[in-house]
């Protein structure tokens, strides 16, 4: 049911697109207006949740450790597993953000024969999560030389590094590649494994389809059905001037792109893609476990009168002698 929903609600996207373009000529619509639109709700939603969650109270260290912690001088600490220090925070957010180090340790149980409980590294999710997430940045990057003017120079060199690879003088980028196989693989994984068929929802398979409907448009516009580049700039940079001018011959296949691409960012906020700023935000992942080396006071704590082991001891003193239990002062 789920991915049923999904793709059908991708399909409809794509014919809302094309149907405005094609048949309506709503060209300001979805070249100018949706665009801005969607970026508007992205930005709004991601402030809206860092805000949120920058908000939450975090009176505790809870970060998430599997390594010994700093104590005696004598043992070794996992200066990173569990980081002691700011340093060792961000060695392990570089680690987990860039090369996903915790999903690389994950391991998956198995119930053979026996029973026997086996433990196996589950290292092609890593894989895939990885492909897709570096290759979606470098199509962003590589994307960036239609909105600046000039063209940075590192967009230039990642330009040449990912497509250094040519068929028939034709440039092919090897992230268009890699991100469809990504992505495909990413799909087929919850389609196949029937623990993670059961626990996928819409929510799961939409953004698939989508980021695969996007790949496939650009790759169809890169390799297939050209489009007009210099009208394509144009139009990219009148929307980052807010300069906005629709120019004539773009394609109806350029305006379905940038509608998924806009549906993708105003989507964004609203789905579990925002883990890619909850990151960061995240208590279990940026604080230091140094609650053995610092105290750490509830900032919402209200002042309790207390009553003190001194005063307990000169309330019952001569009881706690009849009872013969110890008293510091006689």
């Amino acid at each position: 049911m789920g991915i049923t929903f999904s793709l059908f609600a991708v399909i409809a996207l794509i014919l809302v697109a094309y149907v405005g373009v094609a048949l309506l000529g709503l060209e300001l619509l979805f070249g100018v207006i949706v665009p801005y639109a969607a970026m508007a709700a992205f930005l709004a939603g991601l402030v809206y949740h860092v805000i949120k969650w920058a908000r939450s109270p975090v009176p505790f260290r809870i970060p998430t450790t599997c390594g010994q912690q700093r104590s005696l001088p004598w043992i070794n600490a996992s200066k990173i597993d569990n980081p002691s220090t700011t340093a060792g925070v961000v060695a392990r957010m570089a680690l987990e953000v860039l090369l996903f180090r915790s999903l690389l340790r994950n391991t998956k149980a198995e119930l053979g024969d026996g029973p026997k409980l086996a433990y196996r590294w589950e290292k092609w999710l890593w894989l895939g999560g990885l492909l897709f997430h570096w290759s979606f940045l470098v199509i962003v990057l590589r994307h960036l030389r239609f909105f600046t003017e000039p063209v940075p120079g590192f967009v230039n060199l990642l330009r040449e590094l990912d497509g250094f690879l040519r068929v028939n003088l034709q440039v092919l980028y090897i992230t268009d590649i890699v991100i469809l196989l990504a992505v495909t693989y990413l799909f087929l994984r919850r389609v196949i494994i029937p623990q993670v068929r059961y626990i996928s929802l819409p929510g799961d398979y939409f953004p698939l389809f989508l980021i695969l409907s996007i790949a496939l448009s650009g790759i169809l516009m890169a390799y297939f059905i050209r489009v007009d580049v210099v009208a394509v700039k144009e139009l990219a940079m009148g929307l980052v001037t807010f300069s906005p001018r629709v120019p004539e011959g773009i394609g109806v296949l350029f305006y379905i792109h940038l509608f998924l691409v806009s549906a993708l960012l105003a989507y964004f906020p609203c789905s579990k893609l925002i883990h890619m700023v909850g990151i960061f935000l995240s208590p279990t992942r940026n604080l230091p476990n140094d609650s053995r080396r610092r105290r750490h006071v509830n900032p919402w704590n209200y002042p309790v009168d207390v009553h003190t082991y001194e005063e307990y001891e000169d309330e019952f003193r001569e009881k706690m002698k009849k009872a013969d239990i110890p008293v510091e002062r006689y």
